[in-house]
This record gives C-alpha cells, structure tokens and sequence, in this order.
C-alpha cells in the first residue's frame, strides 16, 4: 500500500491519509457501498467496516482495498444485517438525478426505505446518508418526510448541500449530507478546508506522462464537442482545466463517449479522455487502491463513489459527535 514514486505531494497525502487505521473503536455498516470510498474514510477515521452490495466487482474491490468484508447482497426490507454502531450509505441516485425521470419513491431503484428499515432494526448510535442534489427538487417532500421518520426514532437530525470542493476534492461535486445521531443534538457541518486543490495539482504528473493506450478523441468527436459547446453557450471549454477543479465526475462523463465527457487538451491540442488512474485520483482515491472489472466498471465505480477524503471529513465529524454524546451520558447517568 505504497504511493509510486515520483507522484504530486497530493497524491502522496491522500496514500497517507486514507490508509485504513490500525485501532477502531466503533464500526459501520455501508449500505450500497460500492467499491468502498465512504468506507475508506471510515476506516481511516478510526472505524472498522462492512459493507454491502449486489456488484460483484465492487465486492471485489472492497474486499481488496479496505480491512472490512463485503458481503455480495441485494438489499431489501427483509434483509439481515449485522450490528453496527454506525449505518452510512448512498442509496442509488437514480430516482432522484435531474438526468433522470426523477420517479423518486414509486422508482423500484429507490434505496430509502431498505436504509430506514436498517436504522429500524439495528437501532445505530448515529448513521449518514448520501445521495445526489436532486433530493431537494421535485422529491423534496418525499425526503424530508424520510428524514421526519429518522428523526422520530429518536435521532437528531442534520441535512446539508456540500461541496466536496470545499473539503480537499479537487472536484466541484455538490451532494446532500444527512446525518443523525441519538439524542436531540443533530451533527454539525463540518469545516471547510481552507484551501482548494486544482486537478493540476491532483493528476498534472500523470497527464504529463503518456498513458498506455491513450484514447484520443477523433477530428469528427472534436466537431462534435465543437457544436455542443456552441449550442450550450459554453463560456469556456468543457476540458480538464489544470488551473482550477474539475467538474463533478459521473459515470456518464467518465465511461461514455459523449459530448461532456472529461477529457484532457494536451500541448499539441490533440484531446484524450482521462484514463482511470487519473479519474481515481480527481475522486480522491490513492493510488495504492486498485479497481477490478472492465475499464467501463471502473469507471462507474469511480464515478459513482463518496470521495474517500470528503468520508474521512465526515467519518471525523461523527466521531466526534459520538464521543461528545458519551462525555454527557458520563456527565447525567
């Protein structure tokens, strides 16, 4: 679990920061946990874990990377899960995407009501959702009365709109954090760094190096982003730009050949579509975390990933919030 030589001094904090630690204390369960990014940051907080989820390449990369199993399961109302003093998760977005139909909870895709009926069984000290910005618009009301039943189980309740951005990501990447912990005193937003990493100062090693098998968009794919960014008024081309973040990654501008996909405009103002090391570390995930599947899987394990350095941000957050509950549970027995 070393960092290659010769890497950005960020890519050598994030193969620090984000190494499982050797003393837990509490442990999580990660519902839907795809290849394990809100894990990851779990376990480097001081968490042990155990994930779940129906993608065999996930488990696989989970099970590979981090020091807690995962367990291959569609997760339903039914299903048996194992005691865990925290329950964090992100439920598929798809039924609340803005690129979606946004069926919310009639969308058989929808995770929700399989993540309440956990915190119902297990009854967890504390437990964080994560889901895309989309929750707030026309399911806003199917949300909220979500978060009013976890609320009434007896847990404080906490919903904020972040920007992984403003926490060391070097992504604009807005989703909406709840979290809950027992007792009236609902979890705190945590604070931003005070600084915001560049995708230069991210991947500018690797986009300097020649990638095996570089995919290079073609004269007729250059016409086409042409078009589309005349069509949409873009002010400035929708490129990998090294001097600021990176626009949020997705499957979709990850694994698809489309007009917004991310690509890279090199020197020679040939264009290439960034490869899966390069999307990894615009995720935050260190180098040493290796992904399995098809390059198409990858890429929709990375687009569809919490960034492991936004979990560790949060990981902390309830960690504290934990340890400040059990400072007054000593102070009022």
């Amino acid at each position: 679990m070393s960092a290659r030589k010769g890497t950005s001094p960020y890519a050598s904090m994030l193969g620090l920061a984000l190494r499982p630690s050797r003393k837990t204390r509490y442990t999580v369960l990660d519902l839907f946990s795809g290849c394990g990014g809100l894990s990851l940051g779990f376990e480097a907080a001081g968490f042990g874990s155990h994930g779940i989820d129906c993608d065999e390449n996930c488990v696989r990369t989970y099970g590979a990377n981090l020091s807690g199993k995962c367990s291959n399961l569609v997760i339903g109302g039914r299903t048996d899960f194992p005691d865990a003093d925290v329950i964090i998760g992100g439920p598929p977005c798809q039924p609340f995407s803005v690129r979606g139909k946004q069926g919310g909870n009639t969308d058989k895709r929808n995770g929700f009501p399989a993540f309440v009926a956990a915190i119902r069984k297990i009854r967890p000290r504390a437990w964080v959702l994560e889901n895309v910005q989309g929750v707030m618009y026309k399911n806003h009301a199917y949300f909220e009365g979500t978060m009013r039943k976890l609320a009434k189980l007896g847990y404080g309740v906490s919903v904020n709109v972040i920007n992984c951005v403003d926490y060391g990501v070097p992504q604009n990447r807005v989703r909406v954090i709840a979290m809950g912990i027992e007792g009236n005193n609902a979890p705190k937003e945590p604070e931003k760094a005070p600084m915001r990493v560049s995708a230069g100062e991210a991947i500018g090693d690797l986009v300097r190096k020649t990638p095996k098998n570089p995919k290079f968009l073609t004269a007729s794919m250059d016409r086409y982003v042409a078009a589309y960014e005349k069509a949409s008024k873009c002010v400035r081309p929708r490129d990998l730009h090294m001097d600021r973040p990176a626009r949020t990654l997705t499957c979709r501008n990850l694994a698809g050949a489309t007009s917004d996909m991310h690509r890279i405009k090199l020197r020679d103002k040939r264009r290439r579509r960034l490869t899966v090391r390069e999307a990894a570390r615009l995720q935050s995930f260190p180098d040493w975390f290796e992904f399995y599947g098809s390059e198409l899987d990858k890429f929709y394990q990375i687009g569809n990933a919490v960034p492991p350095l936004f979990a560790l941000v949060i990981a902390k957050q309830v960690r504290k919030a934990l340890a400040e509950n059990q400072s007054v549970d000593c102070e009022h027995p």
